[in-house]
């Protein structure tokens, strides 16, 4: 199971690192969403994957460490508000330039 995980973390990064390197500034922002996906699963992961147990340890002296599932549940906040940021920032970009490109044409 884990390296079906690690497998996923992988795609999904390489597929960011593409993105991110896009003339567009919409794809760039997409590839900011696919990596906070990407940093998502590996966070998650880090908590070990168990199947068919109970989250509670035996006769109670202890439970399942909730450190990771609180961790992913700050980076999905803050990759929201991230994504939403760049988002509006690169529409009021094309706005002002009229162009979705990064580089400006004009500077070359």
């Amino acid at each position: 199971m884990e390296l079906l995980y690690a497998a996923v973390v992988g795609v999904l990064t390489a597929a960011a690192a593409y993105l991110l390197l896009e003339r567009r500034s919409f794809s760039v922002v997409l590839g900011l969403m696919v990596l906070s996906y990407a940093v998502n699963l590996f966070l998650f992961a880090m908590g070990r994957l168990h199947t068919n147990k109970p989250p509670l340890v035996d006769l109670g002296v202890g439970v399942a460490d909730p450190v990771p599932q609180a961790l992913v549940l700050t980076a999905i906040v803050i990759g929201f508000a991230m994504t939403a940021f760049a988002l509006v920032l690169a529409l009021h970009t094309q706005v002002i330039s009229g162009s979705d490109d990064v580089d400006d044409p004009a500077e070359e």
